[in-house]
């Protein structure tokens, strides 16, 4: 059977590489902010356009509503993901402060419970005795195992602010996707025919690229889960498209 390694990942596993890896991991990536905003951006927005086009409305109502939906959503997800963000670090302060006060008046009782984890990963003896005194001769690391392994927090949360902005200006670029046809009619001498057509068509690659960008926060292979977001959004505008058709011939 061939063997599924290449030399890249021999190259991944030297001492450098994973050092480099290490320091990168620990690091927050805004790339899964900004691909999640484009996810909802997408199908958000394009689920509108749908549900006006198959109420058989004007292209004039279909831009009102898409641009509405469009600074509307967005910008209550980017503060969504502000305020989740921005409680999550408060929640952080607070333990660290709790947790150094704990330090302080009950330092024994602190390295028992870091005996304790270490028991429970396995480690006993002498092994555990340098770990433990390793651990606890450094506040900082002190600090940060008793977050990890007490509380289970990350402690490489991002920018409250930077979290909101990234999510917005995704959900902005990939949600005017969709209204995009219905723009450039409004450009003198340029007209399509049929411009939810050219929608539907230019909304679907978009589908595609960020759920194959989403495969990068997930094990799965980048073409099913460009797939699943296509299937995903196309289902819902499909929805959409049916509402908005049942409910205006209801109204006629």
């Amino acid at each position: 059977m061939k063997c599924k390694y290449t030399r890249k990942h021999k190259i991944d596993h030297t001492p450098n590489a994973i050092k480099k890896r290490l320091v990168e991991e620990n690091s927050y990536s805004y790339l899964k902010d900004a691909v999640y905003g484009a996810i909802d951006g997408g199908v958000t927005t394009f689920a509108v356009v749908s549900s006006v086009a198959g109420a058989g409305l004007s292209a004039k109502i279909v831009l009102i509503m898409g641009v509405a939906n469009l600074i509307a959503d967005g910008f209550s997800m980017a503060v969504g993901n502000y305020m989740g963000t921005k409680s999550e670090l408060e929640r952080n302060e607070k333990l660290i402060e709790e947790e150094k006060e704990h330090i302080r008046l009950y330092p024994e009782g602190e390295k028992e419970e870091i005996r304790q984890i270490f028991i429970q990963k396995g480690f006993s003896g002498d092994s555990l005795e340098t770990i433990v005194e390793t651990i606890t001769s450094d506040e900082d690391l002190w600090l940060e195992t008793m977050l990890k392994d007490e509380h289970g927090l990350a402690t490489n949360l991002p920018c409250p602010k930077k979290a909101g902005i990234v999510t917005f200006l995704s959900f902005l670029l990939v949600g005017l996707i969709p209204l995009c046809s219905f723009l450039l009619n409004l450009v003198p001498g340029i007209e399509i025919d049929n411009p939810f057509l050219v929608s539907v068509i230019l909304t679907g690659v978009s589908f595609f690229i960020v759920g194959a960008m989403k495969s990068i926060f997930v094990i799965k292979s980048w073409i099913i889960s460009g797939v699943e977001l296509l299937v995903v959004g196309a289902l819902a505008s499909g929805f959409a498209y049916y509402a908005g058709m049942i409910v205006s011939n209801l109204l006629e």
